[in-house]
């Protein structure tokens, strides 16, 4: 019986990567030539089509708070996976900031160009200046921003400290304003419905010590996933006092955030 359980879930997770991969160059074509033709529905339709993935994983998503959606800004978050770009693209429509690597990545590589994720190469030096004029760009655009300031993935139950170096893209300014900033916490709760524990969750984080396609191989046999995102509220570099006193208050809120999300999926047991 144990057998044809655990044949029947890696059936089922073949299926759906087979899903997966055969989706991706018409997604592409789809997106370029709305790239060309429809600016608006090119910012649109990346939303639609990581939805669609989401579902198509079995990521059950739970929003909380209140994501700006009236004007462009800077989304704040932790960040334990790959996955979360699929989880926050799914939910808002929102382009990636991401170190030049993750263009190589298998599938996710692909994923992060269709939804128009701005790389950085940290190995050029004029790279920096380059990133910056390109966010400024999109922000002016009306395009929001997704930054994951740990600078590197964490085990899913605990941040990283966050780098206020990378609180330079604050400093921008919309219409002669500072750009709205907002703090987001993800977290990984459930599986098949039951909570995870620390050990548990470490297993959906990514660390990147193994290989990408073998992580997201091990997701898909897991079974469904229950994830929480909650927005903190907006704010913006003069409001908090500086970039380091804004890199300080959101590392404390999506810290707090991801504490209570963890907390919360326990007291539902």
């Amino acid at each position: 019986m144990a057998l044809k359980s655990k044949l029947a879930t890696m059936i089922k997770a073949g299926f759906i990567l087979g899903k997966i991969a055969v989706s991706i160059l018409p997604v592409m074509v789809v997106q370029s030539v709305l790239r060309k033709t429809s600016p608006q529905l090119a910012r649109k339709f990346p939303q639609r089509y990581y939805s669609w993935l989401n579902q198509t994983m079995e990521a059950r998503i739970t929003v909380s708070g209140e994501p700006v959606t009236n004007q462009a800004c800077l989304l704040i978050s932790n960040h334990a996976s790959w996955q979360d770009i699929l989880l926050l693209g799914g939910t808002l429509p929102i382009s990636f900031v991401a170190k030049s690597e993750v263009a190589d990545w298998p599938i996710v590589g692909r994923l992060a160009k269709l939804g128009g994720t701005l790389f950085i190469d940290r190995a050029r030096r004029q790279a920096a200046g380059e990133t910056k004029n390109q966010m400024q760009t999109r922000l002016d655009e009306g395009g929001s921003l997704v930054l994951f300031p740990e600078g590197t993935t964490n085990d899913g139950n605990q941040i990283l400290p966050f780098k206020s170096s990378l609180f330079g893209a604050s400093q921008m300014e919309i219409d002669g304003k500072p750009v709205i900033v907002q703090p987001v916490s993800i977290a990984y709760q459930r599986v098949w419905g039951l909570p995870m524990g620390r050990e548990r969750r470490t297993q959906f984080a990514w660390p990147g010590d193994i290989g990408f396609t073998e992580h997201l191989w091990s997701n898909l046999k897991s079974g469904p996933l229950d994830v929480a995102i909650h927005f903190h509220p907006a704010t913006d570099i003069k409001q908090a006092g500086g970039r380091k006193q804004l890199a300080k208050l959101c590392e404390e809120q999506v810290r707090d955030g991801l504490a209570n999300l963890i907390a919360n999926s326990r007291a539902e047991e």
